[in-house]
């Protein structure tokens, strides 16, 4: 049976408007194995898995499981977890971090604060090398296990980096996907060459445009746009570029972007269901999957 990453990849499915939206993402480690649903499906507390779900609902915020790649034998007991809330606005995000003896205090985040990029002194600010989080439930699809976990293992050992396993990014058919904080940029159909070119990049401030899946921080009108200008310009600025406005128009959605020496532009992204129907995740029925595309983009006179 073909994968849904394979007959993703085969369709040529674009990339580009497809990862997930998050402005602000919490991070738990929860070592040892994660069910379909990893929040209430691991040795995290059940409870508090629910409590977090219902309270990022429409704060911006996306909260995931995260452990160190390698074999995942079940620790049972009590374990040490480090948390990482990080914000993923140009120019305004930023990454905080602690090691909780016991998870139960993370129901007192606030996460609506979060979500709208005030950490308010939460924790302590991680100063350390970009976060490289590499998909790999196979509990959920089988292709962020079987192309994730060994693209995880190799990143491990590269210097500089701080790879984790995620437990959840969407998109599996775009396995192996990742996702590069603190800039929110996430990334499908991934090699080890590749990604080790973008964390070189990612440590310089720039973000690289090969294999984008959007950055998580906008809606997938956003992240099209942003990635066509980019394109367009050449630019690699990871915070050159922020989506200021924009307004939905027949057939899709005009994109307002701002650079920061002061350029805008306006960009139109239309949205049609073309090519092949392709499944979400494999054993998924086949459907009708919207592409976007920047039809036209529209420099702006300054004001």
């Amino acid at each position: 049976m073909t994968t849904c990453s394979a007959a993703s990849r085969a369709a040529r499915e674009p990339l580009a408007g497809t990862a997930a939206t998050a402005r602000t993402w919490l991070l738990i480690e929860q070592p040892g194995p994660w069910g379909a649903k990893a929040l209430t499906g691991s040795r995290l507390d059940p409870a508090l898995g629910r409590d977090l779900e219902h309270a990022a609902e429409g704060t911006g915020v996306r909260v995931a499981l995260i452990r160190r790649p390698g074999r995942h034998a079940d620790p049972g007991g009590p374990v040490r977890r480090r948390v990482f809330a990080v914000h993923t606005a140009p120019g305004r995000g930023w990454v905080r971090t602690a090691v909780l003896d016991e998870p139960g205090p993370l129901r007192a985040l606030g996460l609506a604060a979060l979500g709208a990029g005030h950490h308010e002194g939460l924790w302590q600010e991680h100063r350390g090398a970009p976060l490289v989080l590499v998909c790999t439930n196979g509990r959920r699809d089988r292709c962020c296990a079987l192309l994730g976990r060994p693209l995880a293992t190799e990143l491990a050992g590269v210097a500089g980096s701080d790879v984790w396993e995620i437990s959840h990014l969407g998109g599996h058919r775009f396995a192996p996907t990742l996702l590069v904080l603190p800039h929110g940029y996430t990334y499908g159909r991934m090699s080890a060459p590749a990604v080790k070119n973008l964390l070189a990049e990612a440590r310089g401030g720039r973000m690289v445009t090969e294999g984008c899946r959007g950055r998580s921080t906008w809606d997938r009108f956003g992240q099209t746009a942003d990635l066509a200008l980019r394109e367009l310009l050449g630019e690699a600025g990871a915070d050159a570029l922020d989506v200021t406005g924009g307004r939905p128009v027949p057939g899709g959605r005009l994109t307002t972007l701002l650079h920061t020496d002061g350029r805008a532009w306006r960009v139109l992204v239309t949205e049609q269901t073309t090519g092949p129907a392709l499944p979400a995740s494999c054993g998924d029925a086949p459907l009708p999957r919207a592409r976007l595309h920047a039809a036209e983009i529209t420099p702006l006179a300054p004001r």
